[in-house]
């Protein structure tokens, strides 16, 4: 969205204008499908588990951004027409970094500090790369098992940047979250499409591979309300991590859970926070 507001990037663009030696079928790709999660593109992962069956993952390389667009560049096709239906896929997310990489000239990681998290204030924050730069203070991913907690902190997807990797405080995210609601980095009407469902190319609603309707998404957020409430939201999860942002703009709350235990209702939890407010009220 900052590049599109530089000029550098324009949401109907096609992934194959972004990577001219992209296979065909991403001729059919827009960035606002990428960022919808209605772009159709294979889930990275599911290739993984394919590629490496019956592997342990600790004994599978870690692969990164780049490494997801070599897996794409080998696939033949979308998993649906894009535009058509919406399936959340880490794929998407992954390559809208290598995009940001490719029109803004630098690493996403330097992207990220220099456009976002310097200009608020938030130097508890990075985009982790290893072998630059080490977390300080960093909690570690568990476990529970029947003897106690293992540690589970890296899988072979966690290196990767655009659909995650980013380490950071409740601090920083405050200053995240104050920055969103006023307008820091982008004006009202240059946050809209973040914050506008996704309708199919037809102007039908979404569905799911299921036939069930689809969550109301925009850009990076779940826009389905919570009992009459408008809610943005999001949650992530990876090995030993469960986290979650639930914003309700109209009754200034904002509810952050950040949990390195695996057992965690992060979404869950968040929601039961939001009651307790709405019940005082």
């Amino acid at each position: 969205m900052l590049l599109v507001h530089d000029g550098r990037l324009h949401y109907e663009d096609h992934l194959a204008d972004v990577f001219p030696d992209f296979p065909t079928y991403g001729k059919t790709i827009t960035i606002r499908e990428l960022l919808n999660h209605t772009s159709g593109l294979v889930d990275y992962e599911d290739i993984m588990a394919k590629q490496y069956a019956g592997i342990p993952d600790d004994k599978i390389p870690q692969i990164r951004d780049a490494g997801v667009l070599d897996l794409l560049n080998r696939q033949t096709g979308t998993k649906f027409m894009p535009g058509t239906r919406w399936e959340y896929s880490n794929s998407g997310y992954v390559v809208l970094a290598m995009v940001v990489e490719k029109r803004s000239g630098m690493r996403f990681g330097d992207f990220l500090r220099r456009r976002i998290f310097t200009p608020l204030g938030m130097t508890d924050t990075v985009a982790h790369e290893k072998g630059r730069g080490e977390v300080t203070h960093r909690a570690y991913g568990h476990t529970r098992t029947t003897t106690g907690w293992d540690q589970t902190d890296q899988s072979s997807t966690s290196a990767t940047l655009g659909d995650g990797g980013v380490y950071t405080s409740l601090d920083d995210l405050e200053k995240w979250e104050h920055a969103l609601a006023n307008h820091t980095l982008l004006s009202a009407k240059e946050i809209e499409p973040a914050l506008t469902p996704a309708i199919a190319a037809n102007g039908a609603p979404l569905r799911q591979s299921d036939g069930s309707l689809a969550p109301l998404y925009g850009f990076g957020w779940f826009l389905n309300p919570y009992h009459g409430h408008r809610r943005y939201a999001h949650y992530g999860e990876t090995v030993g991590f469960r986290t979650a942002i639930q914003r309700f703009p109209d009754d200034r709350l904002t509810v952050i859970i950040l949990a390195n235990r695996a057992e965690v209702d992060a979404p869950a939890l968040a929601e039961s926070v939001a009651d307790l407010y709405f019940s005082k009220r």
